[in-house]
């Protein structure tokens, strides 16, 4: 995978010379009302408790990183499917002005809507698939632990409620850039700041 990015990174960046590339992570992760259940530190000879109400109800968290920076992009939605992922991108590029002037290559996996032929990608972004079963190599899957930290060991009444503590969750993690760099940007991961700067010079 990782010689396989570093080429799509400089055909990227011989084809579009005048572009600012940047490469992205993006997953989808399920959370719901079916609790998620962590150790805890409680003095010796006490039994901890997690008091919870097991319910089948669930929401989706669609998750963007930047590993290089530890910016991060999020939406929170009920479904997973092509016409949602479809929403998703075009308001990712629109949100970071994607087009002639800067472009992202996407690392996604395999997943069904990923792959549809129904998939409408917008200008100025770039797909790469992961090798199947590889979420190893998925700087994104590194989000969902930090993110289940405001529900873990407790209930939420109602998605309602979940989605309020995930957008204040997903709020205070796209300001700290340097966690979430620290946890995704992988050695081999390619580094593209100043790189257009330097060519174009």
């Amino acid at each position: 995978m990782e010689k396989k990015l570093d080429l799509k990174v400089k055909f990227l960046q011989a084809r579009y010379p005048e572009a600012e590339i940047e490469v992205w992570g993006m997953d989808e992760h399920r959370l719901g009302l079916h609790p998620i259940l962590r150790r805890v530190w409680v003095p010796q000879g006490e039994q901890p408790i997690a008091c919870v109400r097991q319910k089948y109800q669930w929401m989706w968290l669609y998750g963007f990183v930047h590993p290089e920076s530890g910016e991060t992009y999020w939406w929170i939605l009920p479904h997973v499917n092509t016409k949602i992922f479809n929403q998703v991108l075009d308001d990712f590029a629109t949100e970071y002005t994607l087009g002639k002037n800067k472009r992202v290559l996407l690392v996604i996996d395999r997943a069904g809507w990923h792959t549809s032929h129904s998939l409408k990608i917008p200008e100025g972004l770039d797909l790469i698939y992961l090798p199947a079963t590889s979420p190893e190599l998925q700087p994104a899957e590194r989000l969902w632990p930090l993110t289940n930290e405001i529900v873990a060991n407790s209930s939420p009444l109602s998605l309602d409620e979940l989605e309020e503590l995930l957008v204040f969750r997903c709020q205070q993690l796209m300001k700290q850039h340097d966690l979430i760099q620290g946890l995704t940007c992988f050695h081999w991961w390619p580094q593209t700041r100043g790189v257009q700067l330097s060519a174009i010079a």
